[in-house]
């Protein structure tokens, strides 16, 4: 069940999957699921609501950044 202080985010919103310790991005909602997406790009997975958190502002930048750098070297994200 999703926590109190956490509503559907917006696509494409950083989160961090406590379970596996790594940050996605939100793709959407199927059966009560969260799927989220490594921000490089992959394989997406699904996780339980109450098992994520928003992600630090650190892990934004660092993100953004790595996507930005992907994007530079032609990469398919």
């Amino acid at each position: 069940m999703c926590p109190d202080h956490m509503t559907t985010p917006a696509i494409g919103a950083l989160l961090r999957d406590i379970r596996r310790d790594q940050l996605g991005e939100f793709r959407g909602v199927c059966s009560g699921r969260w799927f989220l997406r490594p921000v490089r790009g992959g394989r997406e997975w699904d996780v339980d609501p109450g098992d994520v958190q928003p992600a630090e502002p650190a892990e934004r930048l660092r993100a953004e950044n790595a996507r930005a750098n992907a994007r530079s070297r032609g990469e398919v994200l």
